[in-house]
């Protein structure tokens, strides 16, 4: 059954299941001729026919660009819209959190003292961006975003452990964060400033940080509803999902640091940054939703057999 060149790789999908009815017939009738003594030849041949079988079949392959490739184009959006619902929570979790912490800060502007501190509130005050230090340290200031937002990535993803308390609690704290910076910088009259900064990167950012969170959140799922599987089994299926859903988030993390770092702290018009903001997520959108609609699933070696 092995061909030249990429050798089972080349495997059609009635070859593959063909292979896979003869793997199993070698293994069976091995462990039928391992009774009969007098069967000692055989036993070894076909002992070694399966070991050599087996290494051909479930050999680790190096990673190729065109797998990396089929993953982002084919695999992630479609493991992306399966897994929806725990992005929307996520989200859900982080805009109520927003709202109620706007609405505390409009009511009691010494709640955003409290949580930002003097120095910011001052920088607020006289009407200061404390991003305008990002200008003049870009590329170190690049490189810090983008470290801080995969770190807050993968903990949200990493604490779905927790049954999810811990991924809900950073999702609420950057809710929480949004929501009083906004509503302190909306009383000081710097609203368009503040969204002007935060859209150009914002568009890839948030909804990534949405994704770790779903992530996090779909690990909990298996762990605290396994359904009909047993609990490690549901973890461990749900754990390999939400692994590949937060890889999908690596990309948009370090586009948008180096957007954050770059980009949004410059003096560019105005109309512009949203106007790249406003590309950036419909194309993001696209992506997402639309991706691989219709693609067919190439058969793997796993299947067949």
């Amino acid at each position: 059954m092995q061909r030249s060149g990429n050798g089972i790789a080349t495997l059609s999908h009635e070859e593959l299941k063909e292979l896979g009815l003869l793997y199993r017939q070698t293994a069976s009738d091995l462990g039928t001729v391992r009774e009969d003594v007098s069967s000692r030849q055989l036993t070894f041949y076909l002992n070694q026919l399966l070991g050599r079988s087996h290494n051909l079949i479930y050999m680790g392959h190096k990673p190729k660009v065109s797998a990396i490739v089929r993953f982002y184009r084919d695999t992630y959006p479609q493991l992306f819209r399966e897994t929806l619902p725990q992005t929307l929570l996520a989200a859900a979790l982080v805009l109520v959190t927003m709202i109620a912490a706007w609405m505390l800060t409009l009511r009691d502007p010494s709640f955003a003292y409290r949580l930002l501190g003097p120095a910011m509130i001052e920088t607020i005050e006289q009407h200061h961006m404390w991003t305008d230090s990002i200008v003049t340290i870009k590329p170190l200031a690049s490189s810090g975003i983008m470290t801080n937002n995969l770190s807050v990535a993968f903990s949200m993803f990493a604490l779905g452990i927790t049954g999810g308390l811990g991924t809900i609690w950073m999702l609420a704290v950057n809710g929480l964060l949004l929501g009083v910076i906004g509503a302190a910088t909306a009383r000081a009259g710097m609203a368009l400033q503040l969204w002007s900064f935060v859209a150009p990167h914002g568009v890839l950012e948030l909804p990534a940080i949405f994704i770790a969170g779903g992530a996090g959140l779909e690990i909990a799922r298996g762990l605290l509803f396994p359904g009909l599987l047993p609990r490690r089994a549901s973890l461990e299926e749900a754990g390999g999902r939400a692994t590949r859903l937060l890889l999908g988030t690596v990309p948009m993390l370090i586009v948008a640091g180096v957007i954050e770092g770059f980009f949004s702290p410059s003096a560019v018009p105005i109309a512009i940054k949203f106007s790249l903001a406003a590309v950036l997520f419909a194309a993001l959108m696209t992506y997402l939703f639309f991706m691989a609609r219709t693609r067919p699933p190439r058969p793997t070696v796993d299947s067949a057999l």
